[in-house]
């Protein structure tokens, strides 16, 4: 099994439990957090939807446990020079902390990082909240820091100053052995940097992405050329875009078949071609375990449509084929009968449309014989099924999504 540069997807453990022991230098993760929000969201090409949940309903205590098992497969894959960073903000920053210090070991803390950040809006009876953490690591005391690759630069007035000293000391004053690095001053543990801005062009409107300057520090920090970077929750591909573009190799993962075409997409426009994606949808059994949005976006993209951009108020209409714009439906169910025939038909007229698909695991004899009738009447229905639509896509090498 290729271990880098590579888009795994599926469920992180199963993927985590493959590889091998010590092998990842280092490992950032922007879990799902424990805010009881759920998103619908279409990414910037216009194609796609995804949907996923920051909802356990196990409670904290679910939650964390649900991380642990993860983590400690994280922490095992790591190299002893290697450093883990845990992006969380503060609905279960403490006990993610306590988590990690059990696993990595409390020595091995090293820093709670807090990313500031301005927003809009602010609570009426509450300080606004403006900021994230992100736990640090390492797995011992022997680890990779790059000081001088992310030094900051000085303020204004402390070069002022400087200069009067360095003055000083030629004039024959000698006041102390003050010394400032020519790189720049050593960074604190609290970052200002701007979320995403909704018109820049990294964005993909992906509801939780980082900044690709965030990363671009961790990965410099903790990491050198040729390292190999793992995000076990890559999302829309932030990190391993930034690791590429940094000469590190990389690992993403993400249980998304959408999160996984889009970050293949968004490395190979950066000039890296050929990026494989492992443990796509392959069969039925894949695709019954998916969840309905992602079910969907993986039906209307194997017939080579685009999805509805209307998740509310869309009469019935999951997509549109490409070139006519034909409407499709999507049933992830067995044995579909007339009355979904009926509902689309009705939804047809409305958008005044002749030709239609619908796709479903099976249809009853209801349905064929509804849609024989409405091409009385000069409506084109076809029933694809899903095993149809298998024909139509690329089997992945490893044959199989957890």
């Amino acid at each position: 099994m290729k271990l880098e540069n590579v888009i795994y997807c599926g469920d992180n453990l199963i993927w985590l439990k493959k590889f091998p022991d010590k092998f990842v230098d280092l490992i950032y993760l922007d879990p799902p957090f424990f805010s009881n929000k759920h998103y619908e969201i279409i990414f910037n090409d216009g194609e796609e939807i995804r949907s996923f949940e920051d909802r356990w309903r196990g409670g904290i205590n679910h939650y964390i446990e649900w991380m642990r098992e993860r983590v400690f497969e994280m922490h095992r894959v790591l190299k002893d020079t290697g450093s883990f960073y845990l992006h969380c903000d503060w609905h279960a920053s403490h006990y993610l902390k306590v988590m990690c210090d059990n696993i990595f070991g409390f020595k091995n803390f090293r820093n709670e990082i807090v990313w500031c950040y301005r927003g809009a809006g602010y609570p009426k009876k509450d300080f606004g909240k403006r900021h994230d953490i992100i736990l640090r690591y390492t797995k011992t005391g022997e680890y990779i820091f790059n000081l001088d690759e992310v030094r900051e630069p000085y303020a204004e007035a402390t070069v002022k100053r400087f200069k009067h000293y360095i003055g000083n000391v030629r004039k024959g004053k000698d006041f102390g052995t003050q010394k400032l690095h020519p790189l720049g001053k050593q960074p604190d543990d609290w970052w200002q940097i701007q979320p995403v801005a909704p018109s820049a062009k990294e964005r993909f409107k992906y509801p939780t992405q980082k900044p690709e300057l965030l990363l671009e520090k961790i990965i410099r920090a903790s990491s050198n050329k040729n390292d190999l970077v793992l995000d076990p929750f890559c999302g829309c591909g932030t990190t391993i875009a930034v690791a590429q573009k940094l000469q590190r190799k990389w690992i993403g993962i993400d249980v998304s078949p959408t999160a996984c075409k889009v970050m293949k997409n968004r490395v190979e426009k950066n000039g890296t071609i050929g990026i494989e994606i492992i443990g796509l949808p392959v069969n039925i059994d894949d695709l019954k375990s998916l969840k309905p949005f992602e079910f969907q976006n993986w039906c209307i993209g194997a017939l080579g449509g685009t999805v509805n951009p209307k998740k509310v108020g869309d009469m019935g209409v999951d997509g549109f084929t490409f070139m006519l714009r034909d409407p499709i439906q999507v049933k992830q169910s067995e044995n579909i009968g007339r009355n979904v025939i009926d509902n689309f038909e009705t939804a047809m007229q409305r958008i005044k449309k002749t030709k239609g698909y619908i796709i479903a695991f099976s249809f009853g004899k209801g349905a064929y014989e509804e849609v024989a009738r409405v091409k009385q009447n000069g409506l084109f229905i076809e029933l694809l099924t899903i095993d149809k639509l298998l024909e139509y896509e690329e089997p992945s090498k490893e044959g199989k999504i957890f």
